[in-house]
């Protein structure tokens, strides 16, 4: 596409006539239009130019951005109060809460500003919920999502005992019913909590729906909280995902910004006495810009990665992901979410920590005991994966040049005896610090000693990457200015907290660009959309409908019957089906795969179910199988 027609596709779907019917988080992007048929270094740059819509300025149009005047003024006052807080944080708490990949950043960043809390020498403040519990950081547990009452008892779990509390609600599309039992338990009790709700839909967007057992719904909840002088709404528009729908992609991009953005804030002006300003806001949000500007200037890098997972994927082989530290439970979270979001096989995308569940630090402790697919160590990896691995699997090397590197030396070497597809991705800090040697004073012995650190640090380190680097096929390597290099085990320098966000958000882009990428070659989307969605939730059930419409151009009930027909197994439907409950179907759908894609085929060629899964089996690029049919 050239360049005009990309500026004119940017804010194409801002237009009122573009999918009207649908939220933002549900529309198509533009830019995509043609994924599905994409190369591997073509999906890369389409990908850039959607996240780059994250930090558009607000237009004439209907939606607030994310530097809009009004969202920068909220996240400055919900900054505000996590500083009162944090300032006094005797009976008092801060919770993250979300489903699904919004639950996973909320764990993530909770545990971050925890344990930057206590390298402050203050009690952590900070709790994390998730719907379905800590199994649902590792895989996926969507049923729970539907379940406000669940969500409210979690909530008031959490912070029993607690006098004040900011909560933290994350919905990507206004729509989660576990979320909305919090925010409306949170209004029921002003006196304790805080309510926050963070989105990507205008308020009138959000779902306008019953949920079981509740007189209320998330609209009505965010109507009450816009009426509420105590309660913050952060909505700001992003664009439409690259995948239609996928909101683990910029849904969850923009979520993690708007976390670090706040907390980071907070945090500064409670104990580096440095006030919360708007301009400081902006200033934080512009970082996060440069962040994906230099994570997709390695476009090429990228394309190589996505290139060999793709390959492996079509084979029939797995990617594994092998990360430490934090850039590990990206690695987790990315390959949890590529069973919901592709129809994928647990053993599709795996990903494993050093150190496992000591390292990940849960608040249910080790999961083992749950299966294989909760194995998540590296020797894990070592005994259980490694010895059926071929040629034909893709391994990638996650970390930064503050791990022990001579460790990931030592699994690379393990996993190239087994097999040759092993590839590398980290992070470093760039300078010369030969010339910052050369501006220390002799007399500032102990800055020298500091820098003399350094320096041999960074000399094993490329010792031990040049060593990585003869092992591997491809080495994706982004470098950082090293004035904002992080604390680091080895040399002990001081910390910056801007650094270690940019490497996870860099880590995060690039990560869902592997998955997403290879699933693409792999043929698991129909133009930009993930046709191969599981319809294991009530969202889920309403997406593959309005999907099935948009695609097919059929009624909407025709194309819930086609649906129930492939959730069933069935090539018409029995009297009691059509009266059952979403729930009921939802429950049967957990057992079935290709139901939306069996479902799309019989609507666009008139062929039975038998015939479409069929060709299906033969044919699983979606658009194939039916071109072969038509």
């Amino acid at each position: 596409m050239a360049g005009s027609a990309w500026t004119s596709a940017l804010c194409k779907w801002e237009s009122p006539d573009y999918e009207p019917s649908l939220p933002v988080s549900e529309k198509s992007n533009p830019l995509t239009c043609d994924i599905d048929r994409a190369s591997a270094e073509s999906i890369v740059k389409m990908l850039h130019r959607c996240d780059v819509q994250m930090f558009q300025e607000e237009s004439e149009g209907t939606y607030q951005r994310l530097l809009s005047d009004q969202v920068v003024k909220t996240l400055a006052e919900v900054a505000k109060r996590a500083e009162l807080i944090l300032k006094d944080p005797q009976d008092s708490l801060v919770v993250l809460s979300g489903c699904g990949t919004s639950g996973r950043l909320a764990f993530l960043i909770a545990a971050r500003f925890n344990r930057a809390l206590r390298q402050l020498k203050q009690n952590p403040v900070y709790s994390y919920i998730i719907a379905g519990g800590d199994r649902a950081l590792l895989s996926s547990q969507e049923a729970p999502e539907d379940d406000p009452k669940l969500g409210m008892l979690s909530l008031k779990k959490v912070c029993e005992g607690k006098k004040r509390v900011l909560f933290v609600g994350i919905s990507c599309g206004l729509s989660a019913p576990f979320v909305a039992g919090q925010l409306d338990f949170c209004l029921q009790h002003p006196e304790v909590y805080t309510p926050v709700l963070i989105g990507f839909n205008p308020a009138h967007q959000a779902r306008d729906e019953a949920m079981p057992g509740c007189t209320f719904t998330f609209h009505s909840v965010v109507q009450r909280m816009q009426e509420h002088a105590n309660a913050f709404l952060i909505n700001p528009a992003v664009g439409p995902e690259a995948i239609s729908g996928s909101s683990r992609m910029k849904g969850g991009s923009a979520t993690k910004i708007l976390l670090e953005v706040v907390l980071s804030a907070a945090q500064a002006a409670a104990f580096s006495r440095t006030p919360v300003t708007c301009n400081g806001i902006v200033q934080h949000i512009g970082a996060h810009k440069r962040t994906v500007d230099v994570t997709y200037s390695e476009c090429e890098g990228i394309a190589a990665l996505v290139e060999a997972a793709g390959r492996s994927l079509q084979g029939g082989g797995c990617v594994c992901y092998l990360g430490w530290g934090s850039l590990a439970v990206l690695s987790l979270m990315d390959a949890s979410e590529c069973n919901p979001t592709f129809g994928a096989d647990y053993e599709d995308v795996r990903g494993f920590i050093s150190g496992g569940y000591a390292e990940l630090n849960i608040n249910e402790g080790s999961l083992t005991s749950l299966g294989p697919d909760f194995c998540i160590a590296h020797e894990d990896f070592l005994h259980l994966l490694l010895p059926r691995l071929t040629d034909k699997d893709t391994v990638l090397l996650i970390y930064t040049h503050c791990d022990d590197v001579g460790d990931v030396l030592k699994l690379a070497r393990r996993v190239r005896e087994k097999m040759v597809n092993l590839h590398a991705f980290y992070h470093q800090a760039d300078g010369d610090t030969s010339a910052a040697l050369q501006q220390v004073s002799i007399h500032q012995s102990l800055f020298l000693y500091i820098y003399v650190s350094i320096y041999r640090s960074v000399y094993v380190f490329f010792l031990l990457q040049d060593d990585i680097n003869k092992l591997c096929l491809s080495t994706l390597n982004i470098t950082w200015p090293a004035a904002a290099m992080p604390f680091c085990r080895q040399n002990r320098t001081l910390s910056s907290v801007s650094v270690p966000q940019q490497w996870e958000l860099s880590t995060k882009l690039v990560l869902n660009a592997v998955s997403t990428g290879a699933h693409i070659l792999k043929g698991k989307i129909y133009q930009n959309h993930m046709i191969d969605v599981q319809v294991t939730n009530s969202k889920l059930y309403r997406r593959a409908t309005r999907l099935l419409q948009r695609l097919s151009g059929r009624p909407g009930p025709q194309c819930e019957e086609a649906l129930l027909k492939a959730i069933y197994q069935v090539e018409e439907l029995t009297g009691d089906i059509p009266s059952c409950d979403i729930t009921t179907h939802t429950h049967k759908a957990r057992s079935r795969t290709k139901v939306v894609p069996a479902a799309l085929v019989c609507l666009l060629t008139g062929c039975s179910l038998v015939e479409a899964e069929s060709h299906l089996k033969q044919r699983p690029i979606i658009r194939e199988a039916v071109e072969e049919l038509l």
